[in-house]
């Protein structure tokens, strides 16, 4: 019996199948002949060059040039269109807003940063967001109502029960209750919210050291110590969106914290945030400890040691990793996940050194050994990843030629 139309199997799902696999096929590979579609799609050529003209008259697809130059005949080449679609994402700190645009290829397309200096500021929450994104639509050239779907990045997470920002209580302005009706209210696209932890793991795992792992684990440490948990390829975000708060974690070698929550910090946080890093050059004897927020200079210090030879800089940098693994030795105990992955700048400046004796470590303190690998994703990986996501569901939007 024959299926409705938008069923599966009928022509219409079979060509939106074929469509997007073709798309997918571009935006990984850029400019594509018809006749390499065809031979990575196993289609014919007849079908390829249909397909071909469908996506090209829906806006999705643009020749570009030929393959002239090349050996053999010249052939039309074709890539995605950049102008399909648009995706925003915003990095939230309690010092500013880091919005972009990226267009439906992923290229960053405009930037604005917002500067949100703590308490001091007067401006509500909303009008941050909404001023944030505006200056990143503008510098992109564009239109708010341009933007198919906003993904926000912040510290914590919104409990799903309350809706309200649990777990980060330096971020002043964002714990309201009624947050997230008010945004909705303020913006014309779709809007997403995820732990800024949870983005990097998403960037790692789409553009760097985590491609093609289904289960491991990121530690992130910038200006607090957090984890990202990914579990059968999905994130785990747990009942109230708190796994992967490690900061919290009670572990040997520090008084025990309570009521961590108002405390803001943690075991962990005490043991082998940035902050512990100064604390413990000074201990060291180590001279011209830089000053500033503690995030960059732990990366200083860190850095500094990895590239030294002499006897405190090697031994910061080992009585670090011995605190590191200290509390990652309990993730992997309970998760023993496949690939643990380090990021932030008070961790990836460390480089090579540092996870050398992070993951020998770790080898004598948990049984389960996975692999320890620096990310890849430096330059704004909040930010990236907030993108990447924002971008997934904005694609499948897009790409659908179903309707």
């Amino acid at each position: 019996m024959a299926g409705t139309a938008g069923t599966p199997g009928t022509p219409r799902v079979l060509r939106a199948m074929n469509d997007r696999a073709a798309l997918d096929l571009l935006l990984e590979h850029g400019q594509l002949s018809r006749t390499r579609i065809g031979k990575l799609t196993g289609l014919s050529k007849p079908t390829a060059s249909q397909l071909l003209a469908r996506l090209e008259a829906a806006g999705l697809v643009l020749a570009t040039g030929t393959t002239e130059g090349r050996p053999g005949p010249s052939a039309q080449l074709y890539e995605v269109n950049p102008a399909a679609g648009h995706a925003a994402g915003l990095d939230v700190t309690p010092q500013r807003i880091l919005a972009a645009i990226a267009d439906i290829t992923g290229r960053t397309v405009g930037r604005h940063e917002l500067p949100t200096p703590g308490r001091r500021t007067g401006t509500p929450v909303v009008q941050q967001v909404t001023d944030a994104l505006d200056g990143a639509v503008k510098a992109a050239g564009l239109a708010r109502d341009d933007i198919h779907r906003l993904v926000i990045g912040t510290p914590g997470a919104f409990d799903p029960a309350t809706g309200r920002l649990r777990y980060a209580s330096h971020l002043p302005g964002w714990h309201s209750p009624t947050l997230l009706n008010e945004l909705a209210a303020a913006l014309p696209m779709p809007f997403e919210y995820e732990n800024d932890v949870n983005l990097v793991a998403l960037a790692e795992q789409r553009l760097g050291a985590a491609r093609g792992h289904t289960d491991f684990v990121l530690l992130w440490n910038e200006e607090g110590l957090g984890a990202a948990l990914v579990l059968g390829g999905r994130l785990h975000r747990g009942w109230t969106g708190g796994a992967g708060e490690v900061g919290f974690l009670p572990v040997p070698g520090t008084p025990l914290v309570r009521q961590v929550t108002k405390a803001n910090s943690g075991g962990y946080q005490e043991l082998a945030g940035s902050q512990a890093v100064p604390r413990l050059a000074a201990e060291l004897g180590i001279e011209d400890i830089p000053q500033g927020p503690y995030a960059e200079a732990a990366a200083e210090l860190l850095a500094r040691a990895a590239r030294s030879d002499d006897d405190a800089h090697r031994r910061l940098l080992g009585t670090y990793a011995t605190r590191l693994a200290t509390g990652l030795a309990s993730l992997v105990s309970v998760l023993d996940p496949e690939l643990v992955v380090l990021s932030g700048a008070s961790l990836t400046s460390g480089g090579e050194p540092l996870r050398a004796l992070v993951q020998a470590e770790l080898e004598e303190l948990a049984a389960s050994r996975p692999r320890l690998v620096v990310g890849d994703v430096r330059e704004h990986p909040v930010l990236r990843g907030a993108l990447e996501s924002a971008l997934a569901t904005t694609r499948d939007e897009v790409f659908d030629t179903s309707r």
